[in-house]
């Protein structure tokens, strides 16, 4: 009889060790199995033999005929497990799929792979030939490449440079919607070699993908989100982290992984070159590659050089209500720029980060709001199905008629959503084609569903929040209108400049890329700040400068490392008293500085009141320390992206 260590693939297994299998057989590490879990059949990995215990094991019930996992694939695993830790049950999860359908396993992969084809791209320019040959060693490359100056065309190229040597490249999006487009631009360069995964595919679309990953022989191109980094490649070279600022690729359930980190770990392991891309690196990505002295390659010119007008931007003061004669949302000036491009036959993108229809519901005779029953925060107004929504625990409840308190009729609805600004243009362009797109659509209506027809010119005006500021190229849009540019500005919170200069910036790269003239307007009640000058301006040293200067001073990333603790109670008094307690207890056995406590951002969640911590520390080790003592019923965030 043979033992052997699995991995179990089931969030019902707690424990942070392996459990141990008997089989008659020889099985190799790495291969997928079926195990009985409580009485139920789960998937697992065998993640190496073991001597025979003292206790009696159960059988692996089913050994399936696949190739292992990658060994690097196990190595990572093991290092999450101590860096991020988490229930290995859930750890596993990462590594495979839920469910593996006997079709698919007898199924052979009908991909035709054939030589990657670059004749039908445009040419590089001297600064991306420059920028190849400077990426020509293994390294991590931080690539800070302006909104339109053609990373995607040097990503191919990189990709193209590794499949003439045998290896595969994983390509990392921030959001799914993104892959649509990335997608298409690989294919049309590796055809079949491209595989897209990303967890709003079909169930079966899903496991074709990942057993193609997993049997693949060949060198193969990865598309996808954070979680195409578990891909069961053999053989990677390459891994790029496109928009790598981006907040979406911190994981926020466990393993609360940081997906530049976990990438820059499997680059070490497979010995492949990490390529960080983003108009807007992160400040700590900046600052570590400064410090380390890695390459910073620098692409500062538009790929399509042809068009030299430069992107027109016009701030307008939302205090100035003259200035919104035609509608309270839309400034005539902003009205004025998408009545031009719609003459034109362009496209125009209203970008606003709400969702809903209106974010505050008042009575203006009391003073009552509508809040949360079960969080005490506004809830937002939906006007399509005339509801109203809690944000953060989904709660809904149909709208009053009248006030609750005093019966009166004068409820007001405040603060526009996408919803509402959908509803706006409606009204004022009646023959537009107008699609909304943020995370309350529908499946059939995502972004990526309906990314082709949008490129076609098929939709007059795009309405959305960040969903629609992140790495699109859509030739036929020439006008941009940020409703409202402080929404993020003023959050209390050490990350809310930084996030605030990236989305301005971000947003504004959808415009004057090279194809049409681009108009940009600005509403904003606080046109003079500094942080919005510099997204206008392009000035990311100037804001990188005055940005590392603050986190110094105040001791923030990438001064220290962070974790948030955060505690729920049923009353004020005992959340509070349970955090000056463990407060104590950390003070007293190690290096840290703690600040708090106090409530959460979201003081009241779910019919609990939450309040938190802030860790900070020199030395990650000691925060892990804290994490493995943790008393019950307390939750934790290492190196959480803000603190809200």
């Amino acid at each position: 009889m043979n033992y052997y260590f699995v991995w179990v693939r089931s969030s019902r297994y707690h424990g942070s060790t392996a459990l141990t299998y008997s089989s008659p057989d020889r099985i190799p590490t790495g291969s997928v199995v079926q195990v009985e879990l409580q009485k139920l059949p789960v998937l697992g990995v065998v993640s190496g033999p073991s001597s025979q215990p003292r206790f009696k094991t159960k059988a692996i019930d089913r050994v399936f005929g696949l190739p292992p996992l990658p060994a690097h694939l196990l190595k990572l695993a093991g290092w999450l497990k101590d860096y991020y830790p988490a229930p290995l049950g859930i750890l596993t999860q990462q590594l495979l799929l839920a469910g593996l359908s006997d079709k698919q396993l007898a199924a052979e992969s009908a991909r035709e792979l054939v030589k990657p084809d670059l004749s039908d791209l445009p040419p590089l320019t001297k600064e991306q030939a420059a920028a190849l040959t400077a990426m020509a060693e293994r390294d991590t490359y931080l690539l800070h490449g302006t909104t339109g100056s053609g990373k995607t065309r040097l990503y191919i190229e990189l990709a193209a440079r590794e499949v003439a040597a045998g290896r595969s490249a994983i390509i990392l999006t921030p959001e799914i919607s993104l892959t649509t487009q990335l997608g298409n631009s690989f294919r049309q360069v590796f055809g079949d070699r491209v595989i897209v995964m990303h967890s709003q595919q079909a169930p079966g679309e899903r496991r074709r993908a990942w057993l193609d990953c997993l049997r693949a022989t060949e060198p193969m191109i990865v598309i996808g989100p954070r979680s195409a980094l578990f891909s069961p490649l053999q053989k990677p070279g390459l891994i790029i982290l496109d928009e790598a600022h981006e907040a979406a690729y911190k994981q926020e359930q466990a393993p609360q992984y940081q997906a530049g980190r976990v990438a820059a770990t499997l680059a070490q392991l497979t010995r492949s070159s990490l390529v960080l891309g983003s108009a807007t690196p992160a400040i700590g990505d900046y600052y570590l590659a400064e410090q380390k002295q890695k390459p910073i390659i620098r692409l500062a010119k538009l790929a399509q050089p042809e068009l030299l007008t430069a992107t027109k931007v016009t701030l307008v003061n939302r205090k100035d209500h003259s200035l919104f004669s035609r509608s309270p949302f839309l400034s005539s000036e902003l009205i004025k720029a998408v009545e031009a491009a719609l003459a034109r036959g362009e496209q125009s993108l209203l970008y606003l980060n709400r969702r809903g229809t209106a974010r505050l519901v008042l009575c203006e005779n009391c003073g009552w709001q509508a809040t949360c029953p079960h969080c005490d925060i506004p809830l937002t107004y939906h006007g399509d199905k005339h509801e109203l929504r809690c944000h953060s625990c989904s709660h809904h409840q149909p709208t009053p008629g009248s006030c609750p308190e005093c019966g009166h009729a004068d409820v007001i609805f405040k603060t526009a959503g996408t919803k509402a600004v959908v509803e706006e243009v409606e009204r004022l362009f009646p023959n537009a084609r107008v699609a909304r797109f943020d995370t309350d659509n529908a499946k059939a209506e995502r972004f990526e569903r309906h990314y082709d027809t949008i490129k076609k010119g098929e939709v007059d005006i795009l309405v959305g929040t960040q969903l629609l500021a992140k790495g699109l190229d859509l030739p036929r849009l020439s006008t941009l209108g940020i409703v409202l540019a402080d929404t993020s500005l003023y959050l209390p919170d050490f990350s809310a400049q930084e996030r605030t200069f990236q989305l301005i910036s971000q947003v504004l790269g959808r415009i004057g890329r090279g194809h049409v003239v681009g108009r940009a307007i600005i509403q904003t009640y606080h046109s003079e700040h500094p942080v919005l000058k510099a997204a206008v301006e392009g000035d990311y040293q100037g804001f990188y400068q005055s940005e590392l200067a603050s986190r110094r001073q105040y001791l923030f990333p990438p001064f220290c490392y962070l974790l948030k603790l955060t505690v729920r109670r049923a009353s004020i008094k005992s959340a509070e008293e349970a955090a000056l307690k463990l407060k104590a207890e950390i003070e007293g056995h190690y290096k840290v500085r703690v600040e708090g406590p106090a409530p959460s951002f979201y003081e009241r969640f779910q019919n609990k009141y939450q309040w938190q911590l802030v860790v900070k520390a020199k030395q990650r080790d000691e925060l892990l320390k804290i994490i493995d003592h943790l008393p019950a019923n307390w939750s934790y965030d290492i190196d959480p992206l803000d603190l809200l």
